[in-house]
């Protein structure tokens, strides 16, 4: 019986897809062929429709090119001012991403999504400007031609013979949220090209012999719709799956994709990226590092990782693999990926050279008959025109363990000297051996020379020191001597066999070499996480964890490195014990603050700031945000590897997790206070026996008078009497209502009974029932007349007035006035209750609204401490907010906000009515 059940890994998956795009904004792409089909058009028309249903509409950035059609469809809607770039003297209109952030629209207009922006930007590309829009929960509609897509670039280069180089990454486009195509015949795009429609007369006619020649129209026009189709299939699919029409295989197929220096490197990551995308497989770019490789020039190392960079913004992982034979560690890491496929460039060599030296590609064909193989054909000019990146422009590159150093030079000389005086030191040893030994431990001498140079010097002077041996052999030990003749044929062979087993021999020694190289190199970078991790395991304290963090990052990288953390407002800020570090690598604060605010990688190589020198990395752990890591590299091509970023990422993980494991700490050492505290204050509970005491007392004293002196008093005495027990009582009940309050408060067992009220009624009902306690105080009332409606209960609300007048009254000199005020603001109402006492002790503006305060004043005030904390849950319960300061006259004021939402129509009525 088939399981019918659901795979839960896919479904938390889509879960948690979904959760993402929920926080972010939605991203609706209008998708054409080329410029001129309507996309434009389209989009400002679907703007229109959004802001006629009653969205908040901004045009950010559109691009009319002056066609009329489209600048009347821009009339009427809200444009935002766009941000004027002084370069090169002359004044660029750019997009204003920081003012949209600010204006913060429901739905924004960002024309041509793979415009590259003026150098400053926050951003190199507009597409990274729509990202941090979407990230801050804005919706954008946005235009692209198919010529732009990343992973369409070479071919639309080799249907149009134009080389396109604004791109977006597929990535973008697989995350819109809504893609639109618009499409046009290529007949009727002609025609408005003709008529003006599309770019200038001058302009039109230099398109039209060009772009715009019929045979490209058709072909982008089949690219853009078979591209359409495919993300309709994939919505089908994903249908069919949400659905559960049909009981899915969770079979994948996994590619491994293998680059070297050669030219077809760039076109094999996009061929493969799009053959993973048909079929919906894993892919992985390798690149194999043996010891031919290492001694590749520059430009030819830059091709390399910028291949290898563009294969990551393409989605592949890349990995970078050592070996003596390309072909044996490829297939053995396909194997140890389970890999289906794998995607080979197209042999270099043909004919006889090809049968006499091999290629990888007959080589892997014959050794995994098991796996699928790909061979991918067209030269790319990738060589002779990379892409300009700030890893490969302004410094040297690290790859490996190969590098450039300026000593490069004389190290090579060396090497080869140092090879030549091996070779004459074996040919003394063998001088005195000459006489006692045969020809053949002559040879054993000159073998172990070879041995010792291979392994101390290399490849290349191995291979020299393996030919000058033969020769000084043949000179010096071989009848006739002293000559390059030779008597007897046989010497040949045993010259050849000489010369043959000592380039094997140097050939497998250099390669051991090279190969405990770097297994040594892979070792110590293992080693160097093991020793952070163990001495983060075992360190306490925020600021020796930072210590120990910068030291190993700093070593293991070469690089200069700062930790920076946020302070209470959530600002990140400088260490304290790191004051001088900073000015030394420069890291900025604003870029940090970015980073910890949006959770992205800045700086050096990344997407944001991309020409700076220090690269910042978030810090983030599984409670969210920690800090940022600021490095600043002496070589960045380093951090560029993707081994090395795997390793930095790592780093970057643990130094986050220790940091998170001593935040927690101290959120449990504070949670244990805060308990202690509780029951601290739980313990004081008990002693408000004593303000019950008080007034037990008098009501026990005074009314055993009344009772055992009743016939001696007067009726004046009577009523004082009564009157006392009566005050004693109220403050009995008050005591023991403020206690029953909190804990209903704090329990959350209050519900609010809400209706529409005016204030006055409010105040009016509170100085009501504090008529008499208020006898010996002046109250005066100001409320403006246009104060609206509040949605409130007004039970609660009223019992907040008559604490905050109670606590005037308490810590206020009798005859003294308060005054009660309102003002009425868009988004809340603020009450003030202000009088002419002492006012609040400085620091004490908060800490009165907890449980149990007081501030401590001349006499005894009475009170459990418990009345303005009852004040604060009734305000925070409906929403507000609540505070206390001192006036500049002389008094303290207490204000309270409540939020103002729009009243019903009915109820307005009635209230003008009333």
């Amino acid at each position: 019986m088939n399981d019918q059940r659901p795979d839960p890994d896919a479904l938390l998956e889509k879960v948690q897809l979904a959760e993402a795009r929920r926080r972010r904004g939605h991203l609706k792409i209008f998708f054409g062929a080329c410029a001129g089909v309507g996309k434009t058009y389209g989009m400002l028309l679907a703007a229109r429709e959004r802001r006629a249903a009653g969205l908040d509409v901004v045009a950010g950035y559109v691009e009319t090119h002056k066609r009329a059609e489209t600048e009347q469809l821009l009339q009427g809607l809200e444009i935002l001012p766009p941000r004027i770039v002084e370069y090169q003297g002359t004044q660029l209109r750019e997009f204003d991403l920081d003012g949209a952030l600010k204006r913060h629209p429901a739905l924004i207009l960002v024309d041509e999504l793979a415009h590259t922006n003026v150098q400053g930007s926050r951003h190199p590309k507009r597409w990274q400007d729509v990202e941090e829009l979407l990230e801050a929960g804005i919706d954008v509609y946005t235009a692209i031609n198919v010529q732009h897509i990343e992973s369409l670039n070479d071919v639309v280069s080799q249907i149009t013979g134009i080389t396109v180089w604004e791109t977006v990454p597929d990535a973008v486009l697989a995350g819109a949220n809504e893609i639109e195509l618009i499409d046009l015949p290529p007949d009727e795009l002609l025609q408005r090209l003709e008529e003006g429609k599309v770019y200038l007369p001058q302009q039109a006619a230099r398109a039209a012999q060009n772009f715009f020649r019929k045979g490209n129209l058709i072909a982008l026009r089949e690219l853009a719709l078979r591209r359409t189709a495919d993300r309709v299939d994939a919505q089908m699919r994903d249908y069919r799956e949400d659905h559960a029409i049909q009981n899915v295989w969770q079979v994948k197929e996994r590619m491994l994709v293998c680059i070297g220096p050669g030219g077809t490197a760039e076109n094999l990551v996009r061929a493969a990226y799009r053959l993973a995308r048909l079929l919906k497989a894993e892919w992985i770019v390798v690149y194999v590092e043996t010891a031919k490789l290492q001694r590749l020039s520059r430009e030819q190392r830059d091709a390399i990782l910028c291949t290898l960079k563009l294969a990551e913004e393409l989605g592949a992982e890349t990995v970078t693999l050592s070996g003596y034979r390309m072909a044996d560690e490829v297939i053995s890491y396909a194997r140890t990926r389970n890999a289906t496929r794998i995607v080979l460039g197209k042999p270099t060599l043909s004919g006889w050279k090809r049968w006499m030296l091999g290629s990888l590609v007959d080589t892997i064909v014959r050794q995994a008959s098991d796996i699928d193989i790909h061979v991918v054909g067209r030269e790319s000019n990738f060589l002779s025109q990379a892409r300009e990146n700030p890893y490969f422009s302004r410094s040297r590159l690290y790859l490996g363990l190969a590098s450039e150093e300026p000593g490069t030079l004389f190290k090579w000389r060396t090497s080869y000297l140092w090879a030549l005086a091996t070779t004459a030191i074996c040919t003394a040893i063998a001088w005195l051996m000459f006489d006692r030994f045969d020809l053949a431990n002559l040879i054993m001498i000159y073998l172990l020379g070879v041995v010792v140079v291979a392994a101390r010097y290399g490849r290349g002077p191995s291979v020299l020191s393996s030919f000058l041996s033969v020769v000084l052999f043949d000179v010096f030990f071989v009848s006739p001597r002293f000559s390059f003749a030779v008597s007897d044929s046989q010497y040949l062979v045993t010259f050849t066999v000489m010369l043959l087993v000592a380039l094997v021999i140097s050939s497998m020694t250099a390669s051991i070499h090279h190969q405990a190289r770097i297994a040594g190199h892979r070792e110590r970078r293992i080693a160097s996480l093991y020793a952070m991790s163990r001495e983060l395991a075992v360190t306490r304290g925020e600021d020796n964890i930072v210590r120990i963090a910068v030291k190993h990052v700093a070593e293991v990288f070469e690089a200069q490195a700062v930790v920076l953390l946020p302070d209470e407002t959530g600002r990140i800020v400088y260490p304290k014990s790191e004051g001088t570090a900073q000015s030394s690598h420069g890291s900025d604060l604003s870029v940090a603050q970015w980073v910890y605010d949006h959770e992205q990688m800045a700086g050096q190589g990344t997407d944001t700031l991309p020409g700076g020198e220090v690269v910042y990395l978030p810090l983030t752990a599984s409670s969210g945000m920690i800090g940022v890591l600021a490095l600043l590299p002496l070589n960045p091509a380093r951090i560029a590897l993707p081994e090395q970023q795997r390793l930095l990422e790592t780093f970057v993980s643990q130094i986050a997790l220790a940091l998170e494991r001593v935040k927690l700490a101290l959120v449990a050492h504070n949670t244990q206070l805060k308990m202690e505290t509780e029951q601290l204050r739980n313990t004081l509970l008990s002693a408000i026996s004593h303000d019950l005491r008080t007034p037990l007392a008098a009501i026990v004293g005074a009314s055993s008078s009344l009772i055992r002196d009743d016939e001696k008093l007067d009726e004046h005495a009577r009523r004082e009497l009564g009157q006392a027990i009566y005050d004693e009582a109220l403050r009995m009940t008050g005591l023991a209502n403020n206690l029953l309050d909190m804990a209903r408060l704090e329990a959350g067992a209050v519900v609010l009974h809400l209706q529409w009220q005016p204030l006055e009624e409010v105040v009016g009902g509170a100085l009501a029932g504090l008529n008499s306690r208020m006898s010996n105080h002046p109250v005066t009332v100001n409320l403006p007349r246009d104060l609206p409606l509040v949605e409130i209960d007004s039970m609660l609300v009223e019992r907040v007035f008559a604490n905050l007048l109670e606590n005037a009254v308490k810590y206020t000199q009798p005859g003294t006035p308060i005054e009660i005020s309102a003002t009425g603001g868009s988004n809340e109402l603020v009450v003030t209750i202000s009088d002419q006492g002492r006012g609040i002790p400085a620091g004490e503006e908060k800490r009165i609204f907890e449980k149990f305060h007081r501030v401590a004043s001349e006499g005894n005030q009475g009170g459990a401490g418990l009345g303005l904390t009852i004040c604060r849950f009734i305000v925070e319960a409906h929403g507000g907010r609540i505070w206390a300061d001192n006036l500049p006259s002389g008094g303290a004021a207490f204000h309270f906000a409540l939020p103002l939402t729009e009243p019903p129509l009915i109820e307005q009525e009635e209230v003008m009515q009333s």
